[in-house]
């Protein structure tokens, strides 16, 4: 079987994607300063979902009638939104965003992992696992080492993030079952699924009746949350997935917090500075290899004629 590759088509969608959810810590910063984060992770995949139901009623695509795609999309859903949300929140309860963003881009490295033993045709090969150990340097060194500082304090919450990016990569390769489905019926099962998932949570822990109702700026956060960096983030997600792979597709995290340090210096007025730059070139260096070009075309350089 031959392994899945990533074409100009595919990077132009990842770095789109990483995009969209690098301006989701934008919306988030906003959205969690007047409503309690599991709150937010729930308007954010019913507003989602929602959305995605209506474009695919307007364009005439069905819905699947049969029980085994409920069932899976529910699966993605707990594994792709449900686990990881709140493992992450709570995580960040105790521990700052940028270790939290550390702990988050293991995912590739999960997911390599797990796609090894799990699928036939995205092995890992050294220039893989070499690939991701360099990207997750660039994104340490990117972020810079101070907030390092305070790791191994709060294990538990270290323990949790790493959870969620262990479910990350379950979820990518879980998600290869709907490569023959179209991206946007996936994409509106899995949002419905972990709707239902983290209803009941939410109505228990943040009791949403009881808050004061946010501002215009919050709900335009939440919204751009929803329909930017989730409703139209997860049909680009199944695209990449079913064209590249689950292996491929993780490189994503490695990508958002560049993505995410681009957009606070063209919105936020934040500084690049030259650790964001030798972390970039590390990223790109680990993206390098894991694509396996560099790679293949040194070995026919360096093969006897």
């Amino acid at each position: 079987m031959t392994a899945p590759r990533m074409g100009a088509q595919e990077w132009g969608l990842l770095i789109f994607l990483s995009l969209l959810w690098g301006g989701s810590f934008l919306f988030a910063k906003i959205a969690v300063t007047e409503v309690p984060p599991l709150t937010v992770a729930l308007f954010r995949v019913v507003l989602a979902a929602l959305t995605l139901h209506f474009v695919r009623i307007v364009t005439g695509v069905a819905a699947p009638r049969d029980h085994g795609f409920w069932r899976d999309a529910f699966f993605m859903g707990l594994l792709n939104n449900a686990i990881p949300f709140s493992l992450i929140f709570w995580g960040q309860q105790a521990i700052g965003a940028g270790l939290a963003s550390i702990l988050n881009a293991t995912m590739p490295l999960f997911t390599v992992l797990v796609a090894h033993f799990f699928t036939a045709d995205e092995r890992a090969g050294w220039p893989k696992v070499i690939g991701v150990l360099a990207g997750m340097a660039g994104v340490a060194v990117m972020i810079g080492s101070e907030v390092l500082a305070g790791a191994g304090n709060h294990i538990a919450a270290e323990l949790a993030v790493l959870g969620a990016a262990l479910s990350y990569g379950f979820a990518g390769v879980f998600g290869r079952r709907f490569r023959d489905r179209p991206p946007l019926v996936v994409a509106s099962g899995q949002l419905t699924g972990s709707s239902c998932l983290l209803l009941l949570p939410v109505l228990l822990l943040d009791r949403p009746w009881q808050m004061e109702m946010p501002s215009v700026r919050a709900m335009t956060a939440i919204a751009g949350l929803a329909l930017l960096s989730t409703a139209l983030a997860y049909v680009i997600f199944f695209r990449i997935l079913k064209r590249a792979g689950s292996t491929n597709l993780s490189l994503v995290t490695l990508l958002i917090p560049v993505s995410a340090l681009l957009l606070g210096v063209l919105f936020l007025g934040e500084v690049v500075e030259l650790h964001h730059l030798a972390g970039m070139a590390l990223i790109a260096s680990g993206l390098v290899s894991i694509d396996g070009r560099l790679w293949r075309i040194l070995g026919r350089a360096l093969r006897p004629a």
